[in-house]
């Protein structure tokens, strides 16, 4: 036994069986490459799924941990602190909003959202106490939380998990009709929208150009909050700051994670204006976590790395040469390619037996690392900081692992 095959033998022995990885242990990462315990470097082309979109260990990030660790880590938000007010602050300014409610991990940003659009609803705009409506999206991936999955249409997500968090209607995603439909029928009880500007999980699905404005438009007609989660989406993933930029929509909250600390520590947030934010008041919310010093240091240093080093549209330039090259590829496996930005896609068509997995085992072998969705999608998602050279690299490795099942 190597020692990859000792540590995954650990994980299988003594932990919960909730996930299926690739057979590779890794040991250490930097920029957009990462190596396993027996020293075999890889591109890294999955970003733990968006978080690490500026590039593993970024120097700047890892500094202002580092010294932040050494001050003061957590005061709880029982006292003030110097770091949250600054971070506060600066986050807001940034995207254009009154007010943050930071968080850890995306699903409790998504827990925190419907709090606040339920929370507006009946005390803005005056729906009955406990009949606040929230539509969401069938394919939607925010999260493993009962709530959260009680808007799941993916059976893995709510399998025998029930009973379920009423209050929500399922429509079809990028179907605008659906929504007008379910509004001229319930808007007065509709307190919010909430969608994944793409749908990530899903498969790197794309709504057709308009939707979102549509939507958009559709929700302030109705007097309903638009809520876009851009835990995966934004951050400059998709080749903008938030991938609901591309239409020039200004969301009523913002659901942001992942990136937000460059796959450092737990962060996430959710930015709206005060008529939404202040809805909550003191003792009706909150994390002992959230907010914490570390998490205030981080998440500026985060930002403005994406600033600074122009990620966004890094990844608008990276992502068709992507999309570009893999359409390129003459390959019965290869169904189609979809992406924004350096958020991409290939539908795989089975071929002698052979699905997605098997395409990710080949590449892993050859030294690029992704990771099938759903079975017969791979989702290519690399850190916004690779250059156009790494890049140009690793796709063709996937292209001759792909061409490796002719």
């Amino acid at each position: 036994m190597n020692r990859s095959e000792e540590f995954m033998e650990l994980e299988h022995r003594y932990g919960a069986h909730n996930y299926h990885p690739l057979p590779v242990v890794l040991a250490k990462g930097e920029g957009a490459f990462v190596w396993d315990v027996e020293g075999k470097k890889y591109f890294d082309f999955l970003s733990a799924y968006s978080a690490v979109n500026q590039g593993h260990c970024h120097p700047k990030i890892v500094k202002a941990l580092c010294d932040q660790a050494q001050t003061l880590t957590l005061t709880s938000r029982a006292f003030y602190n110097d770091c949250l007010g600054p971070y506060e602050k600066y986050i807001t300014e940034y995207f254009g909003y009154d007010k943050v409610l930071p968080m850890n991990t995306g699903a409790e940003a998504d827990e925190t959202a419907l709090k606040l659009v339920r929370r507006w609803g009946y005390k803005v705009k005056g729906i009955p106490e406990n009949e606040a409506i929230i539509i969401c999206c069938e394919g939607n991936f925010h999260g493993r939380t009962i709530t959260i999955i009680s808007m799941s249409t993916d059976p893995d997500s709510y399998g025998q998990y029930g009973p379920f968090t009423p209050g929500f209607v399922k429509i079809p995603y990028n179907d605008t009709k659906a929504l007008q439909e379910v509004l001229e029928k319930h808007g007065d009880k509709v307190a919010g929208f909430l969608l994944e500007p793409i749908q990530g999980e899903a498969g790197v699905f794309l709504p057709d150009e308009g939707y979102l404005k549509t939507c958009f438009d559709l929700c302030k007609k109705h007097n309903v909050l638009f809520v876009a989660d851009e835990v995966q989406t934004g951050l400059a993933r998709t080749g903008k700051l938030l991938a609901c930029d591309h239409e020039g929509v200004r969301p009523d909250i913002v659901i942001l994670g992942k990136a937000l600390s460059g796959g450092v520590i737990p962060v996430s947030a959710v930015l709206a204006d005060d008529e939404i934010m202040l809805t909550i008041g003191p003792g009706e919310h909150g994390s002992t976590f959230g907010g914490f010093c570390l998490a205030g240091k981080v998440a500026v240093a985060a930002l403005e790395v994406i600033k600074e080093e122009k990620l966004a549209e890094k990844s608008e330039y990276l992502g068709k040469i992507f999309r570009d090259e893999m359409n390129k590829v003459k390959s019965d496996m290869i169904e189609l390619v979809r992406g924004k930005g350096l958020l991409n896609a290939i539908v795989i068509r089975p071929k002698n037996g052979k699905v997605a997995w098997d395409v990710c085992m080949k590449m892993r072998d050859m030294g690029v690392l992704a990771k099938p969705t759903h079975g017969h999608i791979i989702r290519f998602a690399p850190p916004l900081v690779i250059s156009e050279k790494d890049l140009r690299e690793a796709i063709e490795i996937i292209k001759e692992a792909i061409l490796s099942f002719e």
